[in-house]
């Protein structure tokens, strides 16, 4: 697929005395995109605050950072303004962590994480759901750099950018589009369940072969169905024992 990016004009606000003017313009958009980087940690159990805020029209992408700037009132306001549109993927991380920055309520902040089954789109990576969308793909070479560098480079802010732009593209292209009913919605996601589960056996079948042996008859969907069903009944006869047993027992001790 060919590369997209952003090639509008990117802005980097590092300095306190650009964060109105930013927001000034940001306040003209009815919908803009919205993303966030923190500083790649490899370590379990360390994480780092957010370090960029980027935000973006069709034109103009802004790149807050916050390690020189702070998380500025003006910009908590925007995400707080019921107004403008705010347009993430997987956004309620994003907004957590800048609210541990400077607190606010989030008003008119979507997810479009949480919109794409109701089009019958199940996969919910950026990079996947821009293919889909667009049949063009997305750069992510940069997102294990260090975002809290004294400088970014070009190609950091590229593609911040990119991502903020994607996720403002994604949306505006679902909306041109009929949702489906959630009749429909089940069905695709059992279908797709189905599609999950036969790549998965023909690449466990395929380990056997290698190995010389031949692998054993699978399951029909029916006879997987009737076999998740009667697994659920178990643990609910399991569940109930338990209760029973634990109502005995204080029962006795009473």
């Amino acid at each position: 697929m060919p590369l997209a990016a952003f090639e509008g004009e990117v802005v980097v606000v590092d300095q306190p005395e650009q964060v109105a003017e930013a927001v000034a313009y940001l306040r003209t958009q009815k919908v803009v995109g919205v993303d966030t980087e923190a500083r790649p940690s490899f370590q379990r159990g360390i994480h780092y605050p957010t370090a960029l805020v980027q935000i973006a029209s069709h034109e103009r992408c802004y790149l807050f950072r916050l390690t020189h700037v702070g998380m500025p009132q003006e910009l908590a306001d925007l995400f707080a303004d019921k107004k403008i549109c705010k347009v993430g993927l997987a956004f309620k991380d994003d907004i957590n962590g800048l609210r541990r920055r400077r607190d606010f309520v989030p008003a008119n902040c979507i997810d479009i994480q949480k919109m794409v089954p109701q089009y019958g789109i199940f996969d919910l990576g950026l990079q996947k759901l821009f293919a889909i969308c667009f049949g063009k793909k997305i750069s992510k070479s940069q997102q294990l750099t260090n975002w809290e560098n004294s400088h970014l480079t070009p190609e950091q802010a590229r593609y911040a950018s990119t991502d903020a732009w994607a996720t403002l593209l994604i949306y505006e292209d679902l909306l041109k589009h009929e949702r489906l009913t959630p009749e429909e919605v089940s069905a695709l996601q059992r279908e797709e369940k189905e599609r999950m589960i036969e790549h998965q056996q023909e690449v466990q079948d395929q380990r056997l072969r290698e190995q010389g042996v031949e692998p054993p008859p699978h399951l029909s969907a029916e006879e997987r169905e009737a076999h998740q069903r009667e697994k659920r009944r178990e643990a609910r006869k399991r569940k109930r024992q338990r209760q029973t047993a634990k109502k005995k027992i204080n029962k006795d001790k009473s």
